[in-house]
């Protein structure tokens, strides 16, 4: 959720913050004794909102010069430096990309030049705040294609924040959830998906009396009233069958019924409502 405290928490592990009380550690290793050269060796960031004038005419080859060199971008700009920059941009295949003014990148353009530069030198980390805002499903696609090659062929770890939690299912192998600050939960994707197996859902005549039989007589379970007289049972301690009896036998007709897969998107309202859990 916007403000609940990821961007302030890459910024601390990348550096650019100081944490306020503990210490941020990868492996065995106390970031906060990092120089800035030996952070940067171990972990590569691209920013949620990189900031710059869109009307300045810096092409991408003057930005990577100026980013990893110290050649001064007013003068002519040496072939070797013109190379290395397209090498480092093919990792993320945006060699075409070199001579393109800075403002004239779409938002996936964007986004693969800033990738480009996180990964030189290649690190141990890498690190996305929000790297799919503003991406349309195509630039999508390929930005994930591009981190699943980086994360196999070159074993970089990756974190990653987004509020998008349906993209992440395609992604993610852990998942932390925070809120204001706090993390709530710490999962691997294995026992998240099986945490979201299943809810029913039902449509009925009188959501209201229904809600009322379902507390008296399946105390256990945990539904939400939607809108259309619709009811979820998150995951059910009863069969469907269960819950068709006992409308039928109180006069509440069932119109709809069927089994859903818990969205990302329920589970994190959940668990803000619970408060945050052992890790």
């Amino acid at each position: 959720a916007n403000g609940a405290g990821k961007t302030t928490l890459l910024k601390c592990i990348n550096g650019i913050l100081r944490p306020q009380s503990g210490r941020v550690f990868a492996d065995d290793t106390d970031l906060g004794s990092l120089t800035a050269r030996e952070r940067a060796r171990l972990i590569g960031y691209v920013p949620q909102s990189p900031s710059f004038d869109r009307g300045d005419p810096v092409s991408v080859l003057d930005f990577f010069t100026a980013a990893t060199s110290k050649w001064p971008v007013f003068l002519p700009i040496p072939r070797e430096y013109r190379d290395r920059a397209a090498a480092i941009l093919a990792r993320v295949h945006g060699e075409d990309l070199l001579d393109r003014p800075m403002g004239a990148l779409s938002g996936g353009q964007l986004q693969r030049v800033l990738l480009a530069l996180a990964l030189e030198p290649i690190p141990q980390i890498l690190i996305l705040d929000e790297p799919i805002n503003g991406l349309d499903p195509s630039g999508i696609v390929e930005f994930r294609s591009i981190l699943q090659q980086l994360n196999e062929q070159k074993n970089i770890t990756i974190l990653l924040s987004s509020h998008i939690l349906s993209e992440l299912q395609h992604l993610a192998t852990v998942y932390g959830f925070l809120n204001k600050g706090i993390l709530l939960e710490e999962i691997s994707s294995e026992a998240l998906h099986a945490k979201c197996a299943n809810c029913i859902e039902l449509t009925v005549s009188d959501a209201e009396k229904y809600t009322v039989l379902l507390e008296k007589i399946f105390p256990e379970e945990n539904y939400k009233v939607l809108p259309g007289n619709t009811i979820r049972i998150y995951k059910p301690h009863e069969t469907a069958e269960s819950f068709s009896r006992l409308a039928a036998k109180n006069d509440v007709y069932i119109t709809k019924m069927q089994t859903l897969q818990t969205s990302l998107e329920d589970y994190y309202m959940e668990l803000k409502k619970r408060g945050a859990v052992k890790c």
